[in-house]
């Protein structure tokens, strides 16, 4: 595959980011491709490695390393190397339903397994399945194909997410009717309103929903299933439904303060920023506007990053990250061998970007808020931090405040990025769906049947907040035991 002295003939390059001095000015997406010709020395790079580490998608040491949705990688880095987009482009949709998707906003499982990254520079996978799906809807070749043939049977989604979008796709492909009912006014789950502008245009959602459409699949928004006899209709008028509407409850900061204004939920936060940019480029103000503000970001995840990034853009005076965990080391330790995830320390573009606007990395690690500190108006206007310190009671481990290492700081908005503890109650409760001890859905690990017949689980609401590669993984696994409980068998 590729080159096989390509690893050794060229070096790693991606993509130019726009500086960020230069892209806060604006939320466009920032990253410029490489031209065909240097993109194809990057598929070179495949160094024909005894086994692909990068497609393996299975745990190790508790960890999953490699790429879930077992995309065949190899085979198109090669044709890209070898210029061969179209067959690449054919390659790469076996496995993928949404490839614009994860070449954006996917962290790159497959390339932190990469053999070539075990002594040098991963391939740029993430990279070349980008170049490859772009080329195919600039030539014409994510053109809308609807099935030749309909089975005759129902299908409904809940939930306009990647896993929703997954099953729809790939339900109707094989044949099936499929309506996607999705709460909000616009399509694509936690694509178009958790994850901001500059990390996914929401016109690459739209032209993928545009193509689904043109095949068939039918979509209806602002439909929010809360009632048990929303719930029986549905059981009722379709052979089978699929709940893939994520796991947004929220975790919640409760310390004294906490009922003040502007303290909000991250994903509340990026909602509202996109749903402004979305309809009037803010000139709604229908946002919490961050200009001039000190803002106080809790979390240090993809999220955490994303309101820091969003918040620089508006214009903040200041941005703190907290973060509970200590700071990860630059490089793997030994005890964290490739082809391991690397737990090592990532910088990400809203990291990069306070570093440029302010100075200084905005993360203070193995830190939380001890106390929210109001004005006479109710709105937040200090934080009491607090040091955390690691310890080990009865074999597990948990945090203690560090007595003496208070510290206030100033805030005027708080957003609380400190992820997720699952499904949220009242479409659970419509359905009657049983929860697990993380309060997802429970089902066994391989098996996407809920406690109710008919009732289909899929994505987040299954496994717990997760990344949008495994969401389509989960969406391709439900469409394909609904068709062979449906059918008798699958070919999918």
């Amino acid at each position: 595959m590729g080159k096989k002295t390509g690893f050794l003939d060229y070096a790693r390059e991606t993509s130019y980011e726009v500086p960020p001095t230069e892209r806060i000015k604006n939320f466009d997406e920032f990253h410029i491709p490489l031209s065909t010709k240097e993109q194809q020395k990057q598929g070179a790079r495949c160094m024909d490695c005894g086994i692909p580490f990068c497609q393996y998608g299975q745990k190790i040491k508790g960890m999953f390393s490699g790429c879930p949705l077992n995309n065949l990688i190899p085979e198109w880095n090669d044709l890209v190397f070898k210029g061969k987009y179209e067959q690449a482009h054919k390659r790469l949709k076996k496995t993928n339903n949404f490839p614009e998707f994860t070449s954006r906003v996917c962290p790159a499982l497959c390339e932190k397994a990469c053999t070539c990254s075990l002594n040098g520079d991963a391939v740029s996978v993430k990279e070349n399945e980008h170049a490859i799906i772009e080329y195919a809807y600039e030539h014409l070749l994510e053109e809308p194909v609807p099935p030749l043939k309909r089975v005759g049977k129902k299908i409904a989604v809940i939930g306009s997410g990647p896993a929703g979008l997954a099953a729809a796709d790939t339900l109707n492909q094989r044949g099936y009717d499929c309506d996607v009912y999705e709460r909000e006014d616009r399509l694509g789950g936690l694509l178009m309103y958790g994850i901001p502008n500059m990390k996914i245009e929401k016109n690459i959602i739209d032209r993928r929903i545009y193509k689904m459409i043109a095949e068939g699949v039918k979509f209806f928004t602002n439909k929010d299933i809360t009632t048990k006899k929303q719930a029986k209709e549905l059981l009722s008028k379709y052979d089978a439904v699929i709940l893939a509407v994520g796991a947004k409850e929220p975790r919640d900061i409760n310390v004294p303060g906490r009922e003040g204004n502007n303290i909000l939920f991250a994903v509340d936060y990026l909602t509202q920023v996109t749903k402004s940019l979305l309809n009037s480029e803010f000139k709604d103000g229908q946002y919490p506007n961050a200009k001039g503000k000190n803002v106080l970001v809790i979390g240090g995840g993809d999220t955490g990053n994303d309101c820091v990034g969003t918040a620089i853009r508006h214009g903040a005076k200041s941005v703190l990250q907290l973060e509970m965990m200590s700071e990860p080391p630059l490089v793997r330790a030994d005890s964290n061998p490739w082809p391991e995830w690397p737990l090592v320390k990532k910088t990400d573009y809203g990291q990069e970007e306070n570093i440029a606007v302010f100075g200084e990395d905005p993360r203070v690690y193995n830190s939380t808020v001890k106390e929210f500190i109001l004005d006479s108006k109710g709105n937040v206007k200090q934080a009491v931090i607090v040091k955390l310190q690691t310890v080990v009671k009865d074999g597990r481990r948990s945090f203690e405040q560090v007595p003496g290492s208070e510290k206030t700081v100033p805030c005027d908005l708080v957003l609380i990025a400190a992820g997720f503890i699952g499904a949220q109650k009242p479409i659970i409760n419509a359905f009657g769906v049983e929860l697990d001890a993380r309060n997802t859905v429970k089902c066994d690990e391989n098996d996407h049947h809920t406690n109710i017949s008919k009732l289909y689980s899929a994505g987040d609401v299954r496994r717990g907040q997760s990344l949008v590669v495994w969401a389509i993984r989960e969406g391709r696994d439900v469409a394909k035991q609904v068709d062979f409980d449906l059918m008798g068998y699958t070919g999918l």
